[in-house]
């Protein structure tokens, strides 16, 4: 039963330590596949703390927002709510170092679905096909993001954290994760093109980054369905959300100034739950606002 006397107040770190342990109880839940009702986590926490269901589910969706920031897989039916209480950033800053294996939620969830090219005959493009035949359909295509060079800014604490616990140099380490993100958009290349009665051009689809290695500035060797005109892809995936941050090389960057025509930055995320993604074409500077993190030295 909500207690009254904590109605307009702020959660107390307590609640808030409880109500943060109880979503990633739930998060691994739902990306492992196990049986998952949310509403039944909000009754248990509603009765223990004294809060009302409805503050719960306001809490619960504050901190899927900041998790998708740092890219976390997202729980979906708790919406997009940054309204955040300040010590929510202090709360998950406070579980993330006590338990750095959260980082790894999902990520048993995300496999391969083709075989890397030395191990069966040829797929297409240097890729074998799937043991099963199988290939996902395309994925859904989202609009991009608001957020941008105008966009809101983040709150100073979310900014702290994302600082802290950098979600773009973490997916960036993460080989498995990229791997995935590219498939998953080698495939959807493929499909559309079939779709579009392109199949002549769904066979010649490269998927560059795995036969000839990195440092082309782009992974993904395409065409567009409706000219035939060449695309080149540079994929970039995260467990988190279309705002979650990400690298770009000075190579990428060069290429798509020099082919602005045919490069195109294709942003993979919410990954493995609910995979979407959204395309971006240059000038970047007009989308995202780019960052040095790094400067080269030489004499």
């Amino acid at each position: 039963m909500a207690d009254n006397g904590k109605h307009g107040r702020d959660w107390d770190d307590e609640e808030l330590d409880l109500i943060v342990a109880d979503y990633f109880v739930m998060l691994d839940a739902a990306t492992s596949g196990r049986p998952l009702v949310k509403a039944h986590h909000a009754q248990a926490l509603s009765r223990q703390i004294g809060r009302t269901i409805g503050s719960v589910g306001q809490k619960y969706g504050n901190i899927s927002t900041v998790l998708t920031e740092l890219g976390m897989p997202k729980l979906n039916g708790f919406g997009n709510r940054p309204n955040y209480q300040g010590a929510i950033f202090l709360a998950l800053e406070r579980y993330l170092d006590r338990n750095p294996a959260a980082w790894d939620i999902g990520m048993s969830m995300v496999e391969p679905v083709l075989t890397p090219p030395a191990q069966s005959p040829s797929y297409g493009s240097g890729v074998s096909e799937p043991a099963t035949g199988f290939a996902p359909s395309p994925l859904l295509m989202t609009p991009p993001p608001p957020r941008g060079v105008d966009g809101p800014k983040r709150p100073a604490g979310l900014a702290r954290l994302v600082r802290k616990f950098d979600p773009a140099a973490r997916d960036e380490r993460n080989r498995k994760l990229g791997r995935i993100g590219e498939e998953r958009i080698f495939l959807h290349e493929r499909a559309q093109l079939i779709a579009h009665d392109r199949a002549d051009l769904a066979g010649k689809v490269e998927w560059t980054s795995e036969e000839r290695g990195d440092g082309a500035g782009y992974d993904i060797r395409s065409f567009d369905p409706t000219n035939g005109h060449e695309r080149l892809i540079e994929v970039k995936a995260t467990r988190g959300g279309p705002s979650t941050d990400f690298f770009l090389t000075r190579t990428e960057c060069e290429v798509a100034q020099e082919r602005p025509d045919a490069w195109r930055l294709y942003r993979v995320h919410s990954l493995p739950v609910r995979p979407e993604f959204f395309v971006l074409a240059p000038p970047l500077e007009s989308a995202v606002v780019l960052t040095p993190e790094a400067w080269r030295a030489s004499f």
